[in-house]
């Protein structure tokens, strides 16, 4: 079992920045591939980025590729996402999540999930 909890997010104007933290416990954090996913209201959850479990392999979805970069801290147990010149298209609740097979981009792979923390962008 890993609990998951995210924190970081917040209200910030466009073009502005915030960085999302997910601290997790339990099982070996280091075991785990992770992913960051982001849910919008009146929207399906969506990919945004995801990292191996060593940190050498990262990927984004292609709207955030540039702004977006997600890392970790396997001795820290911790997860990030520092998000760059954000819109308000990004406004939405992101959530982090773990996985130790599949594929990257698939919600389904990814067996933990923490609550979510709200970002919102605004214009």
């Amino acid at each position: 079992q890993v609990q998951l909890v995210e924190s970081g997010g917040g209200l910030v104007q466009a073009r502005g920045s915030l960085r999302l933290s997910c601290a997790a416990s339990g099982r070996s954090f280091s075991l785990y591939a992770m992913g960051w996913f982001r849910q919008a209201p009146g929207k399906e959850r969506e990919f945004v980025a995801a990292i191996s479990w060593t940190g050498s392999i990262t990927y984004y979805a292609d709207s955030v590729k540039g702004r977006f970069t997600i890392s970790r801290d396997n001795a820290k147990n911790t997860l990030y996402l520092q998000m760059n010149s954000l819109k308000p298209e990004d406004t939405a609740v992101y959530y982090c999540a773990a996985r130790n097979g599949g594929t990257y981009s698939n919600l389904q792979d990814y067996v933990y999930w923490g609550q979510g923390t709200q970002v919102t962008v605004s214009s």
